[in-house]
C-alpha cells in the first residue's frame, strides 16, 4: 500500500471518532437538558418528585368523578357476591330478586335489606344493640309501615290481624317462621321473593338473606303470615 493511501485511509478514521464524539456530546447535552437540578429528590425513572406529583394530579383530574354509592348499589353488591342475582349473563330467577323487591312491598323489603350486616344479639331490637328475629321484624314492620308487631316471634305468628298464608302464596314482605328450638314458631324472617328470605340468625351471625329452599330452612319451615301493608302505611295518615 502507498503512502498517500494510508495517509487517506488515518485521516477517514480520524473523521470517523471525531463524529461519534460529537454525536456523543449533543446526547449528553440533551439528557442535561431533562435532568432535574442537582440536590433534587428523584423518584421512579429519575423523575423528580415534583414531576411525579404533578402527574398524579394531572391524572385525578383527568379521571371522572366517583358516583357515591347508594343503598340500592350495597344491596345488589351484597347479593351478588353471595350468588343470589347475575351480573352478566341472562337473567335466572335469583337475578330477578332484586327487580322483585322493587316491585312488590319494595319500601319494607329494602328497609331490611339495609340492616344487611348488622349483628345478632339475643333480645337485641336495634342497630346499635344488634338484632335478634323477631326484634329484627318488628323494628323493620314499625320502622317502615308503622305496624307494630309483638317482641316474640311465637306472639307475631299468632297475632289476629296477620293472614295465616301457604307457601306457595308468599310475597315480597310476608312473614316466614321456621321451628329452630323444638317450638313451631321458634325463628321468624321477611320473605323477599324467589325463594329468599332475610332475618337474624343466630350469636355470632349478622342480618343476611339466605334461601328458604335449603334443607335446613325446607325441613324447619312452619308457616307463613300477611300483614295488610297499604292498610297499615296509610293509617298514621289517617290519623
Amino acid at each position: 500500500m502507498s503512502l498517500v493511501s494510508v495517509a487517506l485511509l488515518n485521516r477517514i478514521a480520524a473523521a470517523g471518532l471525531l463524529a461519534l464524539g460529537c454525536a456523543a456530546h449533543a446526547q449528553g447535552v440533551a439528557q442535561a437538558s431533562t435532568m432535574p437540578p442537582p440536590g433534587t429528590m428523584t423518584g421512579a425513572y429519575g423523575q423528580s418528585l415534583q414531576q411525579q406529583q404533578q402527574a398524579a394530579a394531572d391524572k385525578a383530574a383527568a379521571a371522572p368523578a366517583a358516583k357515591p354509592a347508594t343503598a340500592g348499589d350495597a344491596v345488589s353488591r351484597f347479593l351478588s357476591e353471595r350468588g343470589l342475582i347475575a351480573v352478566n349473563g341472562e337473567p335466572s330467577a335469583p337475578a330477578r330478586l332484586l327487580d322483585s323487591v322493587r316491585d312488590t312491598a319494595s319500601d319494607l323489603v329494602l328497609s331490611a335489606m339495609n340492616f344487611l350486616g348488622v349483628r345478632y344479639t339475643r333480645g337485641g331490637n336495634s342497630v346499635e344493640n344488634g338484632f335478634d328475629c323477631s326484634g329484627f321484624t318488628r323494628h323493620i314492620f314499625e320502622m317502615s309501615v308503622g305496624l307494630v308487631l309483638p317482641r316474640r316471634a311465637d306472639e307475631q305468628a299468632k297475632m289476629n290481624s296477620l293472614l295465616a298464608i301457604r307457601k306457595d302464596e308468599l310475597k315480597p314482605g310476608d312473614l316466614v317462621f321456621f321451628n329452630t328450638m323444638r317450638a313451631t314458631f321458634s325463628h321468624v324472617g321477611i320473605y323477599v321473593g324467589e325463594g329468599k328470605f332475610i332475618h337474624a340468625p343466630r350469636t355470632g351471625s349478622a342480618v343476611r338473606v339466605e334461601d328458604m329452599r335449603d334443607s335446613y330452612w325446607s325441613k324447619r319451615f312452619t308457616g307463613a303470615r300477611r300483614a295488610d301493608l297499604k292498610a297499615a302505611a296509610e293509617a298514621p295518615a289517617a290519623r
